[in-house]
C-alpha cells in the first residue's frame, strides 16, 4: 500500500533566516512534546503552519474551546524560531519522511540549527545531559551550552535520520539526550529539556512554575490523543 505524502500548510508569511527550528514530535514518553509547549506558551508564540496527512489519524484536538490540527508549526519572528508540535506518536513507518520534510522546511527558510530531543530510560536522579552534532559547528556549540559531547551511542527515530541528513548536507542539528523514569508527567525531564533547549536558542526560555501546570495538562491531551489514534487505526486498517 503507497503511502500519503506529508504536507505541510503555512498560514502566515514569516522571516526565520539565520534562526531555529525545534523537533517537538514526542519520542520516548512525553517530555519532548512537554517541553516545546512550554516553550510556546511562555516566549509569544504564535500559529505559522500545520502538519498533515492521509496517513496521519483524522483526530481534531480541542483546546480552550477551539480546534486544532495535532501537529502544527508555531513561529516567533522575534527570536527566529519555528516549532515543530505534535500530540502524535507516529510509526516508525513515518520518521524518514518526516525528517526529511522538516529538514526541506529547514532550507527553505534557511534556518541555522535545528534542536531535537530524544530520551533514555534512566531512574538514576541527576543523570547528566548530553548533546550529539551532526557537524563540528554544532558539537562546538554543545561544549558551549555547557553539555557533554556523547561519543558513542545510537539515535533512534526522527532525531536519529536528522542527524544523519544533517551531517550529508552540512546542516546543524543538535539532539539533546535527557533522561526520563518513562513515567509521566515527567515534569522533571520536561523541564530540564526546556532549559537545556533555551541554552541553544538565545531569547528562548522557560516558564517552569507554568510548565508544571502545562505537563499534566499536555500529557493528558497527548495521552487520549495517542487513544485515540490507536482505536482509529485499529477499526481503520481491519
Amino acid at each position: 500500500m503507497a503511502r500519503s505524502e506529508i504536507i505541510i500548510k503555512e498560514l502566515k508569511k514569516f522571516n526565520l533566516e539565520g534562526g531555529y527550528m525545534i523537533d517537538g514530535f514526542p519520542s520516548v514518553g512525553f517530555s519532548s512534546a512537554i517541553a516545546t509547549e512550554s516553550m510556546i506558551h511562555t516566549s509569544q508564540f504564535e500559529l505559522g503552519g500545520i502538519i498533515d496527512s492521509e496517513d496521519f489519524p483524522p483526530i481534531s484536538v480541542i483546546k480552550d474551546g477551539k480546534p486544532n490540527y495535532p501537529s502544527r508549526i508555531f513561529i516567533n519572528e522575534d527570536l527566529k524560531v519555528g516549532v515543530f508540535s505534535s500530540y502524535l506518536n507516529l510509526d516508525q513507518s513515518m520518521h524518514r519522511d518526516v525528517s526529511k520534510l522538516m529538514l526541506e522546511w529547514a532550507k527553505k527558510h534557511k534556518i541555522k540549527l535545528i534542536v531535537s530531543s530524544v530520551a533514555v530510560k534512566s531512574d538514576k536522579e541527576n543523570a547528566q545531559m548530553m548533546g550529539i552534532g551532526s557537524t563540528d559547528s554544532a558539537r562546538t556549540k554543545i561544549k558551549d551550552a555547557g553539555l557533554k559531547v556523547l561519543e558513542h551511542g545510537t539515535i533512534p527515530g526522527i532525531p536519529g535520520v536528522l542527524l544523519n541528513e544533517g551531517s550529508m548536507i552540512n546542516q546543524d542539528v543538535i539532539v539533546i539526550i535527557f533522561n526520563t523514569s518513562g513515567k509521566g508527567p515527567d515534569f522533571k525531564s520536561s523541564a530540564e529539556l526546556c532549559l537545556a533547549m533555551s541554552k541553544l536558542i538565545p531569547g528562548a526560555s522557560c516558564d517552569i512554575p507554568s510548565l508544571r501546570k502545562e505537563a499534566k495538562k499536555a500529557e493528558a491531551i497527548i495521552k487520549e490523543t495517542q487513544e485515540e489514534s490507536t482505536h482509529l487505526k485499529d477499526s481503520m486498517y481491519r
